[in-house]
């Protein structure tokens, strides 16, 4: 038994974050301000301490109703601290085991006890900071609050929590945000993997991620915390400005609460449960070519010649299913992909370094001359429908889709990704329609007399003979989520919610999983078939999907809205930790225009993941089919690919820590309570800002510049400074995008070229960013390197090297150096830094007793040193102080080799 002096001491560890469990004096009276709310929520009956330093305790509905169902009688409740820094919550049924994620890094709650204390009620709990007692989840509810207590059915649970009206959150996808990426009260936030196209507004889409995070500002003091409920049942969640509700057809209340206090701390802490995000190959950050419409291999032939006529950077070549033979997957059609003539075409590309991608669908075509199927089926890999594999159809017509909670499965799946890749030695996949998607709804049979699909017109019309499934609580709960934003039956186009997966798992509960499920089974297939590191792309995404998979944001379309909802959802995932994100260029539904296709190369061109794709209905619009645009991408991606290492240095910190690779300016600027709804800029890492044109016939662009000294990569003498921040007018002809640098910062940078190979084994320039004019200043920066294909991004494998660089300015002395670690790895490629540049330094007197590693530099004939006045383009300038950029070229500094760079100003 614990007392309630007991319990206090309880809450006070020595943590970021406490637990209260309150008790509310709510009237026991029937009366509500609010007719909606359900029941009077549960009392707490019985309370006590767990082995493992946590607390457990039962609770017990007070009034039964029958809304939505039955409520659950008696319910187990347990928290702990289980870091520092990381709180859980879990709540579920005291007497019968409920669907839980299966995928948990962590162990479950305590069993329960008999001890009893009396408790006020109804039961509700409190989160708060440890540090300045502030409350950050609260799910009391009086009767003025609009919101039930806790109410828990068998497929209905809603819990809620205040919040302060001035919060700002972020989170809770995917789904395209009109209003930007801060959640905007009153817009529908509905959770539920879902085929529908990235167009349609505040819906359903592919992923779902029950997180949201709160940055609060309090006196000029910011904080930051996340909430994710790790629940993969369809749900509403309904953000009041002033509350927020979940409303949840089913699972468990499995809460964890993160303390922060920064963006930054919180994406750590998040990631460092759900799984850090994946490490990605150097290629994969070059750019990407796709169509869904490349009919035959000469025509991905002449798209990577033009790439390469075009002088415009290409990576990878994708093909979507115009590989396959009738659709099928692990197939190539033999007349329009003849393999010998493929196998030259990889062969070739391979050489020079590009790579080659196709995609995966899961549906299996049902077909008895089909290899893949007839072993999917002789081992059972598939989800069932009254004992038989349920069926679907899907592009190949009739097909079954596989179950990957089964361990069977995946096995077969390792076994059929080896078969096709010793068919086409292919370099990553992409795994797309994993929601699922299902062109018919419920219970289908493969028609007789007729073929299915007939060939010609839209692939995507059911030709199966289907009905309707109503008979089961499964397919028609009692209360309906706003799926697909109209209300749809949760079944509607996607695998019956009644169909059963390995254990007598229902569909039902694990419908969102679906497309995690099938990431992490490809990952285990390539990673044991090609002994590299993985690269999938996959468009169903949940918790810890980032761990496997890059993401890109499904259908869009070419239009200048879609252009700006991209930078919404991608600075959403990485959030949700899945970094590797970014938007079909130029759109996937026709049809762009050729102004528009410029502009989007030059945000997509900074995407983390940076591809155009295409529909088969649309006009070609790979970036040479315009001269305009190809000169915007030779602009655009000739940044990209300078900046690559430091593209994949945020790669290597996103691995380690789950910092996101593009970001909300608010993750480096947590108190400028400007940029914290701001959703037309966005930094990469966090000092590199962009700030794109989105708006038709623009030719300017109006930029919000945080506090501080900034300066343009376009042209490094030009610098915006301000104390308090400030918006100024950018000029941005048609090919140009404004990049901008903050102080403080030392970003590496190599000479680019036509493919991520090549330009990798360039030379090293160091761009050094002080305040404009300082006089005491200091800047970091640092650079990973690696063997980028070995299955594990680490160092101390022999194959790496880290470094860290610094620079200081005091009293007109400059200072630059570097900190290696693992050295070999860099000295054994070669690499050396041939330019240092260091920018807003006071210019009253010239450079002079230049030395490195304590030895005069100036003998060394070729190097030379230039100075150079920087222009203050606007915001408060620097006075009447004169600041400039020393350049120091013709440096031959090994990368692998600790340095000090040392000279006066004046």
């Amino acid at each position: 038994m614990v007392s309630s002096n007991r319990l206090a001491s309880l809450c006070l560890y020595s943590l970021l974050v406490t637990l209260l469990l309150c008790a509310a004096g709510v009237s026991s009276s029937s009366s509500s301000a609010n007719a909606t709310k359900i029941g009077q929520g549960y009392r707490l009956v019985s309370i006590e301490e767990t082995p493992d330093g946590g607390l457990i305790g039962l609770l017990q509905v007070k009034q039964k109703t029958k809304t939505y169902g039955p409520d659950i009688p008696l319910l187990r409740f347990y928290v702990k601290h289980e870091t520092d820094n990381r709180l859980r919550v879990h709540i579920t049924d005291a007497q019968k085991q409920r669907w839980e994620v299966p995928y948990k890094p962590f162990a479950k709650g305590a069993t329960t006890s008999s001890a009893s204390e009396h408790w006020k009620d109804p039961f509700s709990f409190a989160v708060k900071r440890k540090s300045n007692g502030e409350t950050l989840f609260n799910t009391s509810s009086e009767d003025s609050d609009s919101f039930s207590s806790l109410v828990f059915k068998d497929q209905y649970l809603e819990i809620s929590t205040k919040l302060p009206k001035d919060a700002s959150l972020y989170g809770l996808g995917e789904n395209t945000q009109p209003h930007g990426i801060k959640l905007y009260p009153s817009d529908p936030y509905t959770l539920y993997t879902t085929d529908i196209s990235a167009i349609n507004l505040n819906a359903d889409l592919y992923g779902s991620h029950p997180v949201y995070m709160d940055l609060r500002n309090a006196g000029g003091k910011a904080s930051a915390h996340a909430v994710l409920l790790l629940n993969s049942n369809g749900m509403d969640v309904f953000y009041r400005g002033t509350s927020l509700t979940y409303k949840i057809i089913g699972g468990v209340f499995d809460f964890y609460f993160f303390s922060g206090p920064s963006p930054l701390n919180v994406v750590d802490q998040y990631t460092s449960l759900i799984g850090r995000p994946a490490a990605m190959p150097y290629w994969a950050f070059g750019f990407h070519q796709c169509r869904w419409g490349y009919h035959n291999l000469s025509v991905v032939e002449d798209v990577v010649e033009n790439y390469k006529k075009a002088q415009i950077p290409l990576d990878v070549i994708w093909n979507d299913d115009d590989h396959m033979d009738g659709h099928k997957d692990f197939t190539l059609n033999p007349v329009n992909y003849p393999r010998p003539k493929l196998l030259n075409f990889l062969d070739k590309i391979h050489s020079i370094g590009m790579k080659y991608i196709v995609i995966i669908d899961p549906g299996i075509a049902v077909n008895n001359s089909y290899g893949v199927y007839q072993r999917g089926i002789a081992n059972d890999v598939f989800i069932k429908y009254e004992g038989e594999p349920y069926l679907a159809q899907v592009w190949p017509g009739a097909v079954n889709f596989p179950d990957f909670l089964n361990p069977k499965t995946v096995s077969w799946w390792g076994d059929e990704v080896r078969r096709f890749h010793e068919l086409v030695p292919v370099d990553g996949l992409w795994i797309d329609m994993n929601e699922a998607s299902n062109f018919c709804s419920g219970k289908c049979k493969i028609p007789k007399g007729k073929q299915c699909p007939t060939g010609t017109g839209p692939g995507w019309i059911c030709c199966l003979d289907c009905k309707n499934i109503t008979k089961t609580r499964w397919d028609d709960p009692p209360y309906k989520i706003n799926a697909s934003g109209i209300q749809a039956p949760i079944g509607f186009k996607t695998i019956a919610t009644s169909a059963v997966h390995y254990n007598g798992v229902l569909e039902y509960d694990a419908h969102s999983i679906y497309g995690f499920s099938q990431s992490v089974a490809t990952h285990k297939a390539l990673l044991g078939v090609q002994g590299k590191r993985p690269f999938i792309l996959s468009r169903s995404t949940y918790v810890g999907s980032g761990k496997y998979a890059a993401h890109w944001t499904g259908d869009n379309q070419g239009t200048w809205e879609n252009l700006r909802y991209s930078i919404s959802t991608m600075l959403n995932f990485g959030i949700f930790g899945v970094p590797m994100v970014g938007s079909d260029i130029c759109g996937f539904y026709p049809q762009p225009t050729e102004e528009l296709c410029n502009r989007w190369i030059e945000v997509g061109a900074f995407y983390p993941f940076s591809r155009d794709h295409a529909n088969y209905y649309s006009p070609r619009q790979e970036l040479y089919q315009w001269e305009t645009v190809a000169e915007s991408a030779r602009n655009a991606l000739g940044i990209r690919y300078k900046i690559l290492p430091y593209l994949y240095t945020l790669n290597y910190e996103a691995h380690v820590s789950g910092a996101p690779i593009a970001r909300p300016l608010f993750f480096s600027f947590p108190t400028y309570t400007e940029c914290y709804g701001l959703s037309t800029q966005f930094l990469l890492g966090s000092s590199l800002m962009i700030s794109p044109v989105l708006e038709q016939g623009k030719t300017q662009v109006k930029a919000l510049f945080p506090p501080g000294s900034w300066y343009s990569l376009l042209d490094w003498t030009q610098t915006i400074t301000s104390k308090d921040g400030t918006y100024v007018t950018l000029d941005a002809p048609l090919h140009v995008v404004n990049v901008h640098l903050y102080q403080n910062t030392i970003l590496p940078m190599q000479r680019g070229g036509m493919i991520s190979k090549d330009a990798r084994m360039t030379p090293f320039s160091l761009i050094v960013t002080f305040p404009a004019g300082v006089t005491e200043g200091e800047a970091k920066g640092n650079l990973f390197l690696d063997e980028d294909e070995l299955p594990e991004m680490k160092l101390g494998n022999g194959y790496s090297t880290y470094i860290d660089f610094y620079a200081t300015v005091k009293q007109g002395a400059v200072k630059v150096w570097s900190e290696v670690q693992e050295s070999k790895f860099a000295l054994d490629k070669g690499w050396i830094i041939e330019s240092i540049s260091v920018l807003g330094l006071d210019g009253s007197g010239a450079v002079s007793a230049l030395e490195i590693d304590g030895k005069p530099l100036m003998s060394a004939s070729n190097v030379t040193v230039s100075t150079t006045e920087h222009e203050h383009l606007e915001g408060e300038g620097n006075g009447e102080n004169k600041t400039v950029m020393v350049d120091l070229k013709g440096l031959k500094i090994p990368v692998g080799k600790n340095f000090a760079m040392t000279w006066k100003m004046g």
